[in-house]
């Protein structure tokens, strides 16, 4: 009897449908967090997952805002006899609604992945004609986040996909956030809003700065992803509520701290999701600094949700500037060289006009305060030149108020 509801409750929610549409507002700004991908792949379990939560709250991450600490890809077992997905017993003997439970005890938000294909990229069980029933699973088990990936999906239609998967979460009542991970295939920025509160604009990244070299062959360095981003006005899709993403962070995950801090400000420059993908149970200082630094954080999540650009480059010397609230500018000078640069700044010729923010910065005629973000100090005023030594592949990173 059981067996019949459970059935019949699918085929009402398939055939009815409600109004297609996205939950509103659950990323106001871009969603911060941790998934467990990039350091630990197939290697998930219910203690890991645990640990992490716990991690997450110990070292002070939660507080500087992270909050969703999301399963990613081989967490699941079988389907049953009607199609429910299960995860695996013996990974998660617990069950998910349980490990939710604990996971939201500790005031953060649970988080889960699949796949539009018939198969996830590790080759379990994923969503593809079973979309209604899994939603109606992770409403159950309490999720509030979904990265719905696009492996052994040949023959289908990206945006029609994750149309569907969007119909059945607003289908099954639970407010799930929906990250969409088709890797830019198919040019997500410019229909994806509908249907996700973020999506993916590249392949997977891997833990180099500026170097094509990885061991799988289709991952990309930081700085490739980076460039990507720049490309086809990419920028122009983002903004609160819809945000582009250029993957997980790979802080603390072998680069150096130049190179891991250049990452971050870049990662909050382009306001994009911030979800950590290192092992919090073994966290660093050093990396722990970073990750919790609070006026780099609020460059990200600035409520005008304005996606930075890189605005010049010369001899390996980039400029980056993201407009924020009150008409401040977060500006950022990166080292893309392999030597150290003694760099002059001089603020009257950064002058950014921009038809689409409608921003304006213009140290020639308007005087601002400088404030170094990394170091947390005051650095006079934009009235006069200064100059800056800038480590292989790190940053300086100012906002102009």
């Amino acid at each position: 009897m059981k067996k019949n509801l459970l059935l019949l409750t699918v085929l009402i929610f398939v055939a009815c449908g409600v109004s297609a549409q996205k939950f509103s507002n659950l990323a106001p700004t871009p969603p911060m967090g941790w998934n467990s991908w990039n350091k630990f792949q197939c290697n998930v379990s219910e203690t890991l997952i645990k640990e992490t939560a716990d991690a997450m709250v110990s070292t002070g991450l939660a507080e500087a805002g992270y909050q969703y600490v999301v399963i990613d890809d081989c967490w699941h077992g079988d389907r049953d006899s009607l199609g429910m997905i299960h995860e695996n017993p013996e990974t998660f003997p617990s069950g998910m609604k349980a490990l939710a439970d604990y996971i939201h005890s500790k005031n953060l938000k649970f988080g889960i992945y699949s796949c539009a294909g018939y198969k996830t990229c590790a080759g379990y069980p994923a969503g593809r004609g079973h979309e209604y029933q899994d939603a109606i699973q992770y409403a159950k088990w309490e999720v509030d986040y979904l990265k719905y990936d696009w492996c052994n999906s040949r023959a289908l239609n990206a945006e029609g996909s994750y149309m569907t998967i969007r119909d059945a979460l607003y289908a099954a009542g639970r407010p799930i956030v929906l990250s969409i991970c088709e890797w830019g295939s198919n040019k997500p920025w410019k229909w994806a809003s509908k249907y996700g509160q973020l999506w993916r604009t590249t392949p997977d990244i891997a833990p180099y700065f500026d170097q094509w070299k990885n061991s799988h062959g289709y991952d990309w360095d930081v700085m490739h992803i980076v460039d990507r981003q720049m490309s086809d006005s990419v920028r122009f899709y983002a903004g609160p509520n819809a945000w582009n993403d250029p993957d997980m962070l790979e802080v603390g995950n072998g680069m150096t701290v130049s190179e891991d801090r250049s990452h971050f400000t870049l990662w909050c420059i382009l306001a994009a999701p911030l979800m950590l993908g290192n092992d919090l149970r073994n966290i660093s200082q050093e990396t722990l600094s970073i990750l919790t630094n609070k006026e780099v954080i609020a460059i990200d999540q600035d409520p005008l949700g304005y996606e930075g650009w890189r605005i010049s480059s010369e001899n390996y010397v980039e400029i980056w500037v993201k407009p924020l609230k009150d008409s401040s500018w977060a500006v950022c000078f990166l080292n893309r060289s392999n030597q150290e640069k003694v760099y002059t700044i001089d603020w009257s010729k950064i002058n950014v006009k921009d038809d689409f923010t409608m921003s304006i910065l213009d140290p020639s005629s308007h005087v601002y305060n400088v404030r170094d973000v990394w170091n947390h100090k005051d650095c006079g005023t934009t009235a006069k030149s200064m100059s800056v030594t800038i480590p292989i592949h790190d940053v300086f990173c100012v906002v102009l108020k």
